[in-house]
């Protein structure tokens, strides 16, 4: 009788996303996937680094946390320094910077979905992975790959306006934004909003009309109950910049609202995983690992009544229709995409049309008069937290981040679970099946650079080998 094992299949690295990372799947003697694990292979460690630095340096130290998403950083630590000064920043600056975390949606998203997603939604997730790039697009539909080329440079050139440059910005500041919006620029920018607004309906049509190619991937593309969290203006509308948090279960039932972000260790826990320098965060009234909630695109369209502008209501109120619960397939965080990149283009319009928009008056200054702050927002990946700590002197003495990414830790290491079980087999194996592994990853849009802070002592493998490669000694530390 033929002796069968248990195998170990790894992917490694994972691509097409922002970061490093790999998966391991563990099939059973019969050849099916009986455990799965997302590991992030890369630490950086910024909430240490920062000690002692003056807490004005924040917003721009933790801007370089991400090439992709470095607004979303200035935006979260001006925020939480803006608690620290216990200031109220000027109207301008608080519509500027909403300008500002809007074109960085814009951008990021565009990178998202046409750069890294495209592919297997145009060409196939069973496609030659030689041609599964942006240069397969290209040649398969140009004015697809020529769209994503043309928005996203929409919303990097808004930053570059605003913000003097497109990568690390350092234009957010404690209390405010360090320069005022010019008219020349107010009206380029706007002249830019007809383009964007046209290229993204025209991906939306064009993404619901191959949905229904996808119905094997919808239902098993981390479609599962969870929590879903997000910011909502107190009317339940979607926004990016302020708001409380709002929590809604996979029924689509309200469970919290109207959570204050700076008391978030009241009610969100974090949990370290051996695998991985990914903390993962969880819903603590519920428990661990119970306590499971996704973020981002899908949280934010799962948690919001509405988006407050016409077209992406309308999309919003459609995207609503999927599911009579709230939408839970993680597919559909493409979708989710597409309808927020709407919204933020018609808000762009409506608040760079606001007759105080030039107005000069957009910093307000002051010194530290309170030892802790919390900056919160939506980032292009899900809910940003900064908190910080200060001494008498305004030196950094603490700093805690949950980065968006981090909140999806869980569902992303169930989701390839998921995935692997319903896709993989050991007898016969496809690149296929591997790269839907890899897509479901991908449909979560990781900034791993940005999330890879761990908890505690950095965990630490040392091994000692013979030429022939076996282990003669290993010496380990934990977190």
């Amino acid at each position: 009788m033929e002796q069968k094992t248990a195998r170990t299949i790894l992917i490694d690295p994972v691509t097409r996303i922002e970061g490093h990372a790999k998966i391991t799947l563990h099939l059973n003697e019969e050849g099916h996937v009986d455990d799965a694990q997302f590991h992030v292979t890369q630490f950086r460690g910024f909430e240490k680094f920062c000690e002692g630095r003056p807490f004005s340096e924040m917003p721009s130290l933790m801007a370089r946390i991400c090439g992709i998403c470095p607004v979303s950083h200035l935006i979260a630590s001006a925020k939480a320094c803006d608690a620290l000064l216990a200031v109220r920043i000027p109207p301008t600056a608080d519509k500027l910077r909403r300008i500002f975390g809007l074109a960085q949606v814009v951008q990021s998203h565009a990178l998202s979905f046409f750069h890294l997603s495209s592919p297997d939604l145009l060409l196939g997730m069973d496609a030659d992975p030689a041609k599964s790039n942006l240069f397969g697009v290209f040649e398969q539909k140009p004015e697809l790959a020529r769209d994503g080329i043309r928005l996203r440079q929409f919303g990097q050139q808004i930053i570059e306006r605003l913000g003097g440059k497109r990568i690390h910005p350092a234009w957010v500041v404690p209390g405010g934004v360090s320069e005022p919006l010019s008219e020349l620029d107010r009206d380029a920018i706007l002249a830019g909003v007809p383009d964007a607004l046209r290229i993204t309906e025209r991906t939306l049509e064009w993404f619901k009309s191959i949905m229904e190619g996808f119905r094997e991937e919808i239902g098993s593309f981390g479609n599962f109950p969870t929590l879903f969290l997000g910011i909502v203006k107190k009317n339940g509308g979607l926004t990016f910049y302020d708001g409380g948090i709002r929590i809604v279960s996979a029924a689509g039932d309200v469970v919290a609202d109207g959570l204050d972000p700076a008391d978030y260790q009241q009610y969100i826990g974090e949990k370290v995983q051996p695998w991985s320098y990914l903390k993962s965060p969880y819903y603590m009234p519920t428990g661990y690992p119970d306590g499971i909630y996704r973020v981002g695109p899908l949280a934010r369209m799962n948690v919001a009544d509405r988006c407050g502008t016409p077209r992406a209501d309308q999309e919003l109120a459609e995207f609503h229709e999927l599911q009579r619960t709230a939408v839970l397939s993680s597919f559909h965080y493409h979708h989710a995409r597409l309808i927020e990149v709407l919204y933020c283009v018609e808000r762009l319009e409506q608040l760079l049309n606001d007759p105080d928009i030039l107005d000069k008056h957009v910093r307000a200054i002051a010194r530290p008069n309170a030892p802790e702050g919390v900056g919160c927002c939506e980032a292009p990946r899900g809910t940003l937290i900064h908190h910080y700590k200060i001494d008498e002197q305004g030196l950094m003495r603490w700093a805690n981040l949950i980065i968006a990414t981090g909140h999806n830790s869980m569902a992303m290491n169930r989701s390839i679970l998921q995935v692997a079980k319903h896709f993989v087999r050991g007898e016969r194996m496809t690149s296929g099946m591997l790269n839907r592994v890899e897509a479901v990853i991908r449909a979560y849009d990781p900034c791993l650079s940005c999330t890879t802070h761990a908890w505690g002592e950095m965990p630490l493998v040392v091994q000692l080998l013979n030429p022939s490669g076996e282990v003669l000694d290993e010496v380990r530390r934990s977190c």
